[in-house]
């Protein structure tokens, strides 16, 4: 493997970029891996969503934060920033999906993926430290355990598994994992504010288990590097060309050359280099298919809010997400919570509107409200407190639905755009998360004793759904013609560049896919050679 910069270039330290840097330096592969984000230590973090500099990402408005944002016609995404991608500012919530999501015809005829990747699930709980149960319970937990009852479906009500170090809160202690070689770590407290970033160093973010091995092992780590080009060599590898992240000037873009690649930039970010590099004939045998099948997990926030501090409820105590329940064999609905102080988000909620409408009805229907009880409405839409009045509902669904994504000319650059792509419409709103909304609110009444109603956000109001789970568009597939890459994650027709972040994950899995790019991670892995070895994974057609 001599000639090349590096054995592989790692664009993105997310699920699946981390886990490839363990594991390639472990089988001694020289890595790199370049992140777009900055590097956060435990007290870089934001003490509340108001510091929008070091919580939102906007890098050329100098906000260098873990929130991206982007948005499409038919879909407002949520995701991460930073070394460790979007384990810092996730839920820590690792599900595993059940049956449907393994027997979805996109990959079913490829394997029997529940049996292959169970043991890679075990993996990924013990490198992620997941505790099957969430330990605690409080308000919200009775809340959404009532909520459940009162649906008809408390049998479906359970604790979340998470992934948090509890410990002693507040107590630092040697690293408790992996036999002293990981970071010391902090007990959770319990603040809330998992999703902003963890200060406390509770939170089992990337940086505290797969990066910090991979560091240790020689994998080199650069931050705020955002890859601009990934282009296949006719000699064989690929130069992958990076700026700095936000630059406006002084872009200080250096090339890097590697035998091969492994994209792991999150769905964004590996659909955005998948697209450019096919469409500037840097990567010009990546299938057609790319774009197809974007997910959105069939997802949408909603929630209850309170007109005033209900002092009996400690809605904002406990870590981001805690309980969930089915409201029907295919929708899931879980609490999320952010910490007291953390109320940015809350300018996203409004009235709860029919989705069924048209535009001009639905915000007929916001104005109406606003009418009938201004004061009420005032006070349910003020972001005073507004973490500790409320409960927000994730509501996601294994739905065969999807989108397309292509590229378009917008302002004389190439951007992404959406349309419905195969299987039913991507939902504008779910009539189930309403109705869980309406359930969560009536708990909350009858437990605070206060007013309270259901909320739903702007974006839907606008008949686009919310999401902090996009996945999808470069998927596994048999063949070139209805996928982007192999059963082993190597792009059609470029067998040295691998996908392997949620960008890979062929169906809406229903519950929230963190543990799930982390399990097809290390499966994915297992599969490559040792440095210098024989690789015995079967050869691409025509490859």
């Amino acid at each position: 493997m001599s000639g090349f910069d590096e054995d592989v270039v790692i664009v993105g330290s997310g699920f699946g970029g981390s886990v490839a840097a363990l594991r390639l330096t472990e089988k001694g592969y020289r890595v790199r891996v370049f992140e777009a984000g900055r590097r956060f230590e435990d007290e870089d973090f934001a003490k509340t969503s108001w510091d929008v500099r070091r919580y939102l990402w906007a890098p050329r408005l100098g906000c260098f934060g873990v929130q991206r944002i982007h948005r499409l016609p038919h879909v407002m995404i949520l995701a991460g920033a930073g070394v460790g991608g979007g384990s810092l500012n996730y839920a820590n919530t690792l599900y595993q999906p059940g049956a449907a999501f393994f027997a979805d015809r996109q990959w079913a005829g490829l394997a029997d993926w529940e049996t292959e990747l169970a043991p890679h699930y075990v993996t990924a709980k013990r490198m992620l430290g997941v505790v099957e149960r969430y330990p605690h319970s409080g308000p919200v937990e009775r809340i959404m355990a009532g909520a459940a009852e009162d649906l008809g479906v408390g049998s479906t009500f359970r604790h979340a598994p998470v992934g948090v170090w509890f410990g002693k809160p507040g107590e630092r202690t040697a690293d408790p994992f992996f036999g002293g070689e990981g970071p010391e770590r902090t007990g959770c407290t319990l603040c809330g504010n998992c999703m902003v970033g963890c200060r406390v160093g509770a939170k089992n973010t990337l940086m505290k288990n797969y990066l910090a091995l991979a560091e240790r092992r020689g994998a080199a780590i650069e931050p705020l590097r955002t890859v601009t080009e990934v282009r296949a060599l006719e000699s064989g590898g690929f130069a992958v060309t990076t700026q700095r992240s936000g630059a406006w000037l002084r872009h200080g873009r250096r090339t890097v050359t590697a035998r091969q690649v492994v994209l792991a930039a999150g769905t964004w970010g590996t659909q955005q280099l998948l697209h450019r590099m096919k469409h500037a004939g840097a990567l010009p045998h990546v299938s057609d298919a790319v774009g197809r099948l974007t997910r959105t997990n069939s997802e949408a926030l909603d929630g209850a809010v309170a007109t005033r501090l209900p002092d009996s409820l400690a809605l904002a105590h406990g870590v981001a997400i805690t309980t969930s329940f089915h409201v029907d064999e295919h929708t899931h609905v879980e609490n999320v919570r952010y910490g007291p102080g953390s109320n940015l988000m809350g300018a996203l909620a409004t009235v709860m509107v029919p989705g069924d409408r048209s535009l001009a009805r639905r915000l007929g229907g916001v104005v109406a409200r606003a009418v009938r009880s201004p004061v009420r409405q005032w006070r349910l839409g003020s972001l005073r407190r507004w973490s500790e009045r409320g409960i927000i509902a994730l509501v996601m669904q294994t739905a065969d639905n999807s989108l397309t994504l292509s590229l378009r000319q917008r302002l004389g650059r190439l951007t992404l755009t959406s349309a419905q792509g195969h299987g039913e419409p991507n939902p504008s709103h779910l009539p189930q998360a309403h109705r869980a909304a309406r359930a969560i609110a009536a708990r909350m009444r009858r437990e605070g004793g206060v007013p309270a109603e259901a909320r739903g956000s702007w974006p839907e109001v606008f008949g686009i759904p919310l999401t902090a789970h996009f996945l999808g568009g470069a998927v596994i597939s048999e063949s070139p013609a209805n996928g982007v890459i192999d059963a082993y994650h190597r792009v059609w027709g470029h067998p040295g560049l691998h996908v392997v972040d949620g960008a890979a994950v062929p169906a809406n899995p229903g519950v929230n896919p963190s543990l799930t790019i982390t399990a097809l991670a290390e499966r994915a892995l297992s599969h490559w050679p040792r440095r210098g070895e024989e690789d015995r994974r079967p050869r691409q057609s025509g490859s």
